[in-house]
């Protein structure tokens, strides 16, 4: 475990990580605003939830972390279960006086090559994040560290910034907010987003040449 503290009161339960990495990608060079757009603007994350570094995109398969206030031990627990390219998302309760999230557990995050964090809660550390090239996500910053009794859970489903996330879910995050997409259905959300990214430019281009007149 990243940390040698007993974790016993953390429930862990294994999921499946279907998507394709590459409709991954594809899917995160488009803003969130076009592609919640495209899903009629369901899906997307309370925007108290906010980008904490310039690190653009964030994208990947959802880890889902649940954790008490201000006790951030189901984290730790979760690096044992992370995979390259996983988010960890975490439901800290939306407590904001508590840190959950420091450089430390960064590093550990960036050995294991997970594509980023949000916490529906705080986080600290923020510059040692850009240093990392870990982007993150939160609701808030405190320098106030955490506790490590539990309980909490890992690849259960959790309530996130008012999304429900489930273990393999699709996350997308840039400048403007996040979203979430159901693994299932990327490639045919990919081409609708793909269609509306085409449909804008020759509007746009329409509307700049008409004013240019």
């Amino acid at each position: 475990m990243f940390l040698e503290v007993d974790a016993s009161s953390i429930t862990v339960v294994p999921f499946e990580r279907t998507a394709d990495p590459a409709l991954v990608e594809a899917i995160s060079q488009h803003p969130v605003a076009l592609i919640g757009d495209v899903l009629q603007r369901m899906g997307m994350m309370a925007a108290a939830i906010r980008p904490r570094t310039a690190i653009r995109p964030l994208a990947g398969s959802v880890l889902p972390v649940l954790v008490r206030e201000g006790d951030n031990l189901a984290i730790h627990r979760s690096l044992d279960e992370a995979r390259a390219g996983d988010v960890l998302v975490v439901n800290a309760q939306g407590d904001v006086n508590r840190a959950v999230f420091g450089g430390l557990l960064g590093a550990g995050c960036v050995a294991r090559g997970i594509a980023g964090v949000v916490i529906d809660g705080a986080l600290r550390d923020v510059e040692e994040f850009e240093e990392l090239g870990l982007p993150v996500y939160s609701r808030g910053v405190s320098p106030a560290g955490p506790y490590k009794h539990g309980p909490g859970s890992v690849g259960l489903p959790i309530a996130c910034g008012n999304v429900v996330c489930t273990g393999g879910d699709v996350i997308v995050g840039d400048g403007d907010g996040l979203i979430v997409l159901p693994a299932a259905d990327l490639a045919d959300i990919l081409a609708r987003v793909e269609r509306q990214a085409a449909y804008e430019v020759d509007l746009k281009a329409g509307l700049v040449g008409g004013a240019r007149r």
